[in-house]
């Protein structure tokens, strides 16, 4: 299955961020018991974060992205890429 990732940086206050935090671990744990081997995190010095996952295509990923609370509440700008793994 192929992988793909989500680079995100807010665009709220992390005030309304944090707010949406809880749902979306919960999203992502529901990303993993579905077999998509998800993982989320966020950049140590700078605001933004990533969420790595596997989907079945490109417009799966996007149908997954969709439902992130952290998009679905206009928390988040992102870019979705499909990332080639050159190295295992």
């Amino acid at each position: 299955m192929p992988w793909f990732v989500k680079i995100e940086s807010g665009v709220v206050d992390k005030t309304i961020f944090d707010q949406y935090v809880p749902a979306h671990k919960a999203f992502v744990q529901d990303l993993i018991a579905k077999g998509h081997q998800a993982k989320t995190g966020y950049w140590a010095k700078m605001g933004g974060g990533m969420l790595l996952f596997e989907a079945d295509s490109m417009e799966e990923a996007q149908a997954i992205i969709a439902l992130d609370p952290l998009v679905k509440n206009g928390c988040v700008n992102y870019q979705l890429y499909e990332w080639k793994i050159v190295v295992e």
